[in-house]
């Protein structure tokens, strides 16, 4: 899509300055989208929010900062859809898990280019602090609803394997889907059904142990 096209002239004239780093991240997060990570540089985003190309730096640092502002608040954004849909189920049912694992496959369903950014090897997220905790609320809610399920504490290891096991699984799987690596399977794999195997059975053989 050109700066020029109706579309985007529509969008500009939207924009007020008041909030200009709300206004570039909801602009570079369509960019991602459109371009993945590295499709897109911050004079464009400048442009297409209507501001200077030296405006974003009053803001960020420079091109990874930005990036992972972008993905701190998509971090933000993922805890809220999981804790939302782990809470329409029962404490400690099955169903409680798979909520949690429908939020993220429809995350990553929704908006692939952030997913992608979110969990790719993006330069500086491993040494930003803020994500690492971000990401660490995640994780805590996977533990969580795994340890009220198991009847154990969260910290204990059959938990937090557990945990991890059902994250991968369903991480996997996300990425598959967008990635369209397993598009037959997808087709004929409802992701419900898909979440509740896992989450069955994976839980089953941590009681078992």
């Amino acid at each position: 899509m050109s700066d020029s096209s109706p579309e985007v002239q529509d969008r500009r004239t939207t924009y007020h300055h008041g909030d200009l780093r709300g206004q570039l991240l909801s602009v570079v997060r369509e960019l991602v989208e459109l371009h993945g990570p590295e499709g897109f540089s911050v004079a464009e985003a400048a442009r297409r929010a209507g501001v200077s190309t030296a405006a974003p730096y009053k803001h960020f640092k420079d091109r990874t900062d930005l990036l992972n502002a972008l993905v701190s608040d998509a971090m933000d954004r993922l805890a809220m859809h999981m804790a939302r849909e782990r809470d329409l189920f029962p404490v400690g049912s099955y169903e409680a898990i798979a909520g949690i694992g429908r939020a993220y496959i429809t995350f990553a369903k929704t908006e692939p280019g952030i997913f992608r950014l979110m969990f790719g090897l993006t330069e500086g997220q491993e040494d930003d602090d803020c994500l690492q905790k971000k990401g660490m609320i995640c994780r805590e809610i996977v533990e969580k609803a795994c340890a009220d399920c198991l009847g154990k504490d969260a910290s204990t290891q059959a938990v937090t394997l557990a945990a991890y096991i059902l994250w991968t699984s369903v991480h996997g799987h996300a990425f598959l889907s967008i990635d369209n690596k397993n598009k037959a399977e997808a087709q004929e794999l409802d992701d419900w059904d898909f979440l509740m195997t896992v989450t069955r059975g994976i839980l089953e053989a941590s009681l078992r142990r």
